[in-house]
């Protein structure tokens, strides 16, 4: 298969395969590796033919890790940055909220009962207690949450 593509094109899809190879590398499950070694194999691979044509000034060789990655000059203004900056920030939030709820939920009702619980009831259970930790969250970002160690731990 051969595609043809402007120059523009080509460096939104060394952002995009990038963005991709950079979101893939943060699964440590277990099993994970050959998929996360796919996706650095076409980075690289996309990577090195947009280096020879035409955009060498956004890309390196790492000579440690033998494969090609956008240069940390051009990344930091990227649309590419910007898009994993902003996905790692709604995660935490979001994460945060939902953890925080279920937790919540379950300390009312009991493990066993939250665990029996489909995704889509404790949604709608924790409703009320995730507006809650978004309105918190939404004011005062992280300043107010504090973790509670056991008088033991110290």
């Amino acid at each position: 298969m051969h595609l043809r593509f402007t120059e523009e094109e080509l460096a939104t899809l060394v952002e995009m395969v990038s963005l991709a190879a950079e979101v893939a590398s943060w699964n440590e499950r277990p099993g994970s590796e050959e998929g996360v070694s796919a996706y650095e194999a076409l980075e690289d691979k996309v990577l090195e033919k947009a280096k020879h044509a035409g955009l060498g000034d956004q890309i390196e060789f790492d000579e440690e890790k033998q494969r090609h990655h956008l240069n940390p000059e051009h990344q930091e203004g990227s649309f590419f940055q910007q898009c994993y900056d902003e996905f790692r920030n709604e995660v935490f939030w979001e994460e945060l909220v939902i953890r925080l709820a279920d937790r919540d939920l379950a300390r009312v009702i009991g493990m066993s009962a939250w665990q029996a619980m489909s995704e889509e009831d404790r949604r709608a259970h924790t409703r009320d207690i995730e507006k809650r930790y978004w309105d918190e969250f939404s004011k005062n970002g992280i300043e107010r949450l504090a973790v509670i160690f056991p008088h033991q731990e110290g």
